[in-house]
């Protein structure tokens, strides 16, 4: 699915970055939305160190994805980071009304079932997790977007299967 341009709203949220963005992550942003708003599903790294940025590329493109009625999987190696990002995305999405949950070992199994009921029926609008994120209960009602952070941890295999661990299709 080729995204449309961006709407009023993307500039608004854009706007509201309370730094100035670096060049680099401005031909990042603009290659990025471009791979999204063609019919070829996008598959784009990425690089950077530490602090210059990458997070807020993520954000902007599932804010993207998420004001065009889809759903987005942000899947981190480790506790820790997703519940940073989930924290980030958070408040980065806080003057909007988008649903960010975090779904980890953090969470009791009550708590992830209700998680994973919700995003089956569309009620969560970005999932930030582990590999739980890969679990055969863990499934989309319209997912659009897949941001993966550190990919040397995960591998192609995780990123390239259209099915989740046990075979069933990440989407409903």
């Amino acid at each position: 699915m080729a995204f449309p341009g961006d709407t009023e709203w993307q500039a608004e949220f854009e706007a509201a970055f309370p730094y100035e963005e670096t060049p680099d992550q401005l031909t990042s942003l603009a290659e990025i939305k471009r791979d999204m708003e063609r019919a070829r599903p996008m598959d784009r790294l990425v690089c950077g160190d530490v602090g210059y940025g990458k997070t807020e590329l993520a954000i902007r493109a599932a804010f993207k994805a998420i004001d065009n009625g889809k759903q987005v999987a942000v899947l981190v190696p480790t506790t820790v980071l997703a519940e940073q990002h989930f924290r980030t995305f958070s408040q980065r999405l806080a003057e909007y009304p988008f649903v960010v949950e975090c779904i980890s070992r953090f969470k009791t199994g009550g708590q992830q079932k209700r998680t994973v009921q919700r995003l089956l029926k569309g009620g969560v609008d970005i999932i930030i997790g582990t590999h739980r994120l890969v679990s055969a209960d863990v499934r989309f009602k319209d997912l659009g977007l897949v941001v993966i952070d550190e990919e040397q941890r995960f591998g192609v295999e995780h990123k390239e299967r259209p099915e989740n661990a046990c075979g069933k299709p990440w989407t409903s």
